[in-house]
């Protein structure tokens, strides 16, 4: 079960985050704003809500904030139609980027998406050009040190499809989206709290990329974050 090691990109997403904490509340409001209207607002009976609630109360976002939003969003308050939109493309060497977007303008969103990979040396692509290079799972990466033993005896227990050993002591768990929240349940119940705990986008190869072409495919992946219409960017680009 040995993998690539994914511990320094994820750290260095982090890194990101907390240089643009203002940006994650609007994402992450996005993201309740369209998984209450979508699935209505009982955390209970949504778990994409329950999901999008764990991940505002990680990025410190207030209880009183976080209800405001769901209420906006299931109809108890006014608020702005926004619509998810999916965009992928190649970035350096051929390394695949999907962009998840959410918007209110999908001409100005897709301008903005097209600009940035022309720009830093992308192409954006068709509908289906990428995708097929990713798995929709869920994921949890534990940092160097866990023991691996545990993690996969409990996982598996639980449900996990698989758990990888990474080269530098990382260890990640996969699970299908729908077994995700009682994976991670039972790992933080046993005492197991990743690092890292998602629903994602996971590439099945990776293009491995060094120096200018690895600082540019970065500069890119940085620009296409930024975009304020931007949710996530997933790519299979080892940096």
């Amino acid at each position: 079960m040995a993998g690539h090691s994914k511990w320094a990109n994820i750290q260095h997403r982090k890194g990101r985050q907390d240089e643009k904490r203002g940006k994650i509340w609007t994402r992450v409001i996005r993201e309740i704003s369209v998984a209450a209207r979508q699935g209505g607002g009982d955390p209970a009976m949504n778990p994409r809500l329950r999901l999008a609630i764990e991940k505002a109360k990680a990025a410190n976002m207030p209880a009183d904030r976080i209800k405001y939003n769901v209420d906006k969003a299931s109809g108890n308050l006014e608020g702005q139609a926004l619509e998810e939109i999916r965009y992928e493309g190649y970035g350096i060497g051929g390394a695949a980027v999907i962009v998840d977007t959410m918007t209110d303008n999908r001409v100005r969103t897709v301008a903005e998406v097209r600009h940035a990979f022309s720009k830093y040396g992308g192409n954006l692509g068709t509908d289906g050009s990428v995708s097929f290079q990713f798995k929709h799972c869920g994921q949890l990466v534990f940092a160097p040190g866990t023991s691996e033993d545990k993690v996969m005896e409990v996982a598996l227990e639980a449900g996990a499809d698989d758990v990888i050993a990474g080269e530098d002591g990382s260890i990640e768990v996969l699970t299908s989206p729908t077994e995700f929240e009682t994976v991670q349940q039972a790992l933080e119940a046993a005492g197991l709290h990743p690092e890292l705990a998602e629903v994602t986008m996971r590439p099945e190869n990776t293009i491995d990329l060094t120096g200018e072409d690895a600082a540019r495919m970065q500069k890119l992946l940085d620009v296409l974050e930024d975009l304020d219409d931007v949710q996530e960017v997933f790519h299979n680009a080892g940096l």
